[in-house]
């Protein structure tokens, strides 16, 4: 009997783990399209042309 026990108890476990990884995973997919929907926003700064660095001579 013990061993089904720990049985259901280690399978308990990983049944959790795996839905704390799809929750994280459903998190970063969620933030990674609320940024991409918010470029070219109309409020949003555009700096077109060439980048201009400034060189420490």
């Amino acid at each position: 009997m013990y061993e089904y026990e720990l049985y259901r108890s280690v399978s308990a476990e990983l049944i959790r783990r795996a839905d704390t990884e799809r929750e994280v995973g459903r998190a970063r997919r969620a933030r990674r399209a609320a940024r991409r929907s918010g470029r070219g926003a109309p409020g949003r700064k555009v700096i077109q042309g060439p980048a201009r660095r400034v060189s420490a001579a």
